[in-house]
């Protein structure tokens, strides 16, 4: 088995069209540049076309050299293995991920005028290219997850001869033992596939950070709209406890929280069993201000969802080695791996306090509002005014938030993966692998490089999904 080339014979033609687009490119857009700030200099002149003309030209050729991309990876998914080089071997195996991509867009742009502001998300361009990244590696840790699919080997072997080998390099006695028959980029200080690793890190990113971000906001929401609209002495005692908490450098309070000793402790357990109650309470209290005038209809909701959600918070909390670890087997729905729960927990706490004041601020604003003492004239109770009322016109800055706060929540996961805390050593979470490549970062980037740009691309694209909502919600 030979070692495999970046583009293969793809790159015969494909490699020079490149390079000459993207040299012409950059000479264009300097251009531009320079025209746009020579030329209105002299309105009469002649040339006042220039820069029009200059930025047309950049436009195209950022077009070709979008197409020149495209081409190496649709070259790589219907050319034979290993013809269109390591690129071309990676984009096949993305394509699941490719496919689900396009269904998922050509449905969302055919029926865009249905579906709210998601939506309106797709006539802003800048928001389709965040929500594609984001979603490529939703897909991408879904895939693995539950199918095996996208990875080439265990992301845990260890193949004796690859260790901190180079991109393509043929993994021996692939085809008698059943392997891949290369490690697409590389092997890392431990001989472990770098490409197989990065797609799995994908999964331990999807599987926190959205939840973590979700249950913060359960709880910001829950503690931050009383506190905006009653005020007073309950506000008064959240903002200083909400501010007692960003008080703490947030390393510094991951470390504490994460760290073996506090966790032999049992306060992670006591705090999952806190933190993943208001949930419960924020439904709760949402469906019985809304059908507390029919307490028949009330009562059976109030029953499947709280039953439902009860349920799965028992099994959150109740988990092997914990204090918790109460349930048993056959009524537990899912266990959860020790760091990843305390990781989970940390995240939750830390950011919990910052969406408090978001919310609160946005309540004092909205309390203020016309609708507020139309709904209190009609005697409607405080808190079906703060959820019904108020919560809805707060969506907008909420939602972009929440993208924002993912990708936070991705960058903290990095870091305690990079410093060693939380989760396992062994893991292939992004920062863990970084971590376990920058030691050798000067002979061999190629362990590292692959995460740390995974990384970058999902939050890059949860930044621009939040930029394209926050247009588009300011329309409205």
């Amino acid at each position: 088995m030979e070692q495999l080339t970046w583009t293969g014979s793809l790159g015969t033609f494909l490699n020079p069209a490149l390079a000459v687009a993207a040299a012409a490119f950059a000479v264009m857009a300097v251009l531009q540049v320079v025209l746009s700030l020579v030329v209105p200099a002299a309105r009469g002149s002649t040339s006042r076309g220039l820069p029009g003309l200059a930025g047309l030209a950049v436009r195209v050729l950022f077009g070709l050299l979008v197409a020149l991309c495209l081409a190496y990876l649709v070259g790589g998914v219907v050319m034979p293995y290993g013809k269109a080089g390591i690129v071309g071997a990676i984009s096949k195996r993305f394509l699941p991920v490719w496919i689900a991509l396009i269904v998922v867009f050509a449905l969302s742009i055919t029926f865009k005028r249905r579906l709210g502001l998601y939506g309106k998300l797709f006539d802003s361009n800048i928001g389709m290219i965040g929500f594609g990244l984001v979603m490529f590696w939703v897909f991408t840790g879904l895939f693995v997850a539950l199918f095996g699919w996208i990875a080439t080997h265990d992301p845990l072997a260890q193949i004796s001869g690859l260790k901190n080998k180079l991109p393509g390099v043929p993994v021996p006695g692939a085809p008698e033992n059943g392997l891949w028959p290369h490690y697409l980029l590389g092997g890392d200080n431990l001989a472990r596939d770098v490409f197989s690793r990065m797609v799995h890190g994908s999964w331990e990113v999807i599987q926190i950070a959205p939840l973590a971000t979700l249950f913060a906001f359960m709880v910001g929401i829950t503690l931050g709209v009383p506190a905006g609209y009653y005020g007073k002495r309950l506000d008064t005692v959240l903002s200083f406890l909400a501010n007692l908490i960003l008080a703490f450098p947030v390393i510094l309070l991951f470390y504490l929280l994460v760290t073996p000793e506090i966790v032999l402790t049992g306060i992670p357990s006591y705090m999952a069993a806190v933190l993943f109650i208001f949930p419960l309470v924020f439904f709760g209290v949402l469906l019985n201000s809304r059908y507390r005038t029919d307490p028949a209809r009330r009562n059976i909701l109030l029953a499947l969802v709280l039953g439902a959600m009860g349920w799965v918070y028992l099994s959150l909390i109740s988990q092997p080695g914990t204090v918790f670890a109460f349930m048993p087997a056959w009524l537990d729905l899912f266990d959860i791996p020790g760091g990843i729960l305390v990781v989970f927990v940390s995240v939750v706490f830390v950011n919990a306090p910052t969406v408090f004041r978001i919310v609160r601020s946005l309540s004092l604003e909205l309390a203020t509002r016309d609708y507020v003492a139309a709904a209190q004239t009609r005697g409607e109770t405080g808190w079906y005014i703060m959820l019904w009322e108020m919560l809805p016109n707060a969506r907008g800055p909420l939602i972009v938030d929440f993208c924002l706060r993912i990708g936070y929540t991705t960058i903290l996961l990095g870091t305690l993966g990079f410093f060693g805390l939380g989760l396992p050593p062994e893991s292939p979470d992004w920062g863990s692998t970084i971590n376990a490549g920058r030691k050798l970062l000067s002979i061999y980037p190629h362990p590292a490089l692959p995460p740390a740009l995974a990384l970058l691309s999902l939050v890059l694209g949860l930044n621009l999904l939040a930029d394209g909502l926050r247009e588009e919600s300011l329309k409205d």
